[in-house]
């Protein structure tokens, strides 16, 4: 572990890189802890800000709504392009993904994209096999190595500059949103009393309590969905089906599924295979939000049906 002042300038301004950072070791970088422990500390307030119906439901609301975010445009457009979008959409649905402190859109499109080419191998990014549970849980996000965004492997939507402000000043939206829900909350409880919240409350509940959360709901696909579960495909890496977790992730549970076919908008490749985001994303599709959802060959259900 190290803390530096260049972290901690990267923290602001991820376009700041050092050439030493090149060839950085994969190691934990304690200035990049600072994002995640401010963001579980701030769980905490919840002790003194008390709780209300409409914080505890607005933090599920914005659990779900940005998951699905993720997971329908993060992953499934911007990591692997299983359907289009005009450049409005996915800008729209890029800066909502941002919210979830997760880092920029290309800075998670390439490392996603790095997965799948190495997957639990030791080169893998966060293999839980191949480094532990606790590094593909959390541990590489933190890390040095993993902090550039490599815009080769995203050239597809290197070339949008909106989508790069947003990967370069990825704290700027969350800051944003952590202030839109204070105001929110003081303006709620002076007009609506009857709602019984405060800045503070929607700060706590709808910022801290919720991303915490989904990060946590994201995060389980690195390492638990390479743990437990059953695999339908053979596809020469450990990922495994997980109903459970497809609850919790809309649908990115089916992981082994997704990771016999990526090209595919549906994760649940069958009909008893729970997938809440591809349910969105063709209604989506019939609103003409979006087009082209690409669908499951025939052939790759005719050989899971023989599993």
């Amino acid at each position: 572990m190290k803390f530096e002042l260049k972290s901690v300038i990267r923290w602001f301004d991820s376009g700041y890189h050092p050439t030493e950072y090149d060839n950085a070791e994969d190691q934990v970088d304690l200035a990049r802890c600072i994002s995640m422990i401010i963001l579980h500390i701030g769980c905490f307030g919840v002790i003194w800000v008390g709780w209300s119906w409409f914080a505890v439901s607005l933090a599920v609301v914005l659990y779900f709504t940005r998951m699905f975010a993720i997971t329908g445009f993060l992953h499934r457009y911007f990591s692997h392009r299983t359907f289009k979008a005009n450049r409005l959409m996915q800008f729209i649905f890029a800066v909502l993904a941002s919210t979830a402190v997760q880092r920029g859109p290309l800075w998670w499109a390439s490392h996603h994209r790095k997965h799948h080419q190495e997957s639990d191998t030791e080169n893998d990014v966060h293999s839980p096999h191949a480094d532990g549970f606790l590094w593909s849980h959390i541990g590489w996000i933190t890390s040095t190595k993993n902090f550039s965004t490599d815009n080769k492997r995203v050239r597809d939507f290197a070339r949008y500059p909106e989508l790069v402000f947003l990967d370069r000043f990825d704290v700027l939206v969350p800051l944003l949103m952590a202030g839109g829900l204070y105001f929110m909350g003081e303006w709620a409880g002076m007009t609506w009393p009857s709602l019984a919240t405060t800045g503070p409350q929607l700060l706590v509940w709808g910022f801290f309590v919720s991303t915490t959360i989904l990060f946590h709901g994201t995060s389980t696909i690195n390492s638990m969905a390479h743990i437990f579960g059953n695999q339908r495909f053979n596809t020469g890496d450990k990922s495994k089906n997980n109903f459970w977790l497809a609850l919790i992730t809309l649908g990115e549970g089916w992981h082994n599924n997704h990771h016999y076919y990526m090209h595919s908008a549906r994760q649940g490749f069958y009909w008893w295979e729970i997938d809440p985001t591809y349910y969105g994303l063709r209604l989506m599709s019939w609103l003409g939000m979006i087009h082209d959802l690409k669908p499951v060959p025939q052939r790759v259900l005719e050989q899971g049906r023989n599993k």
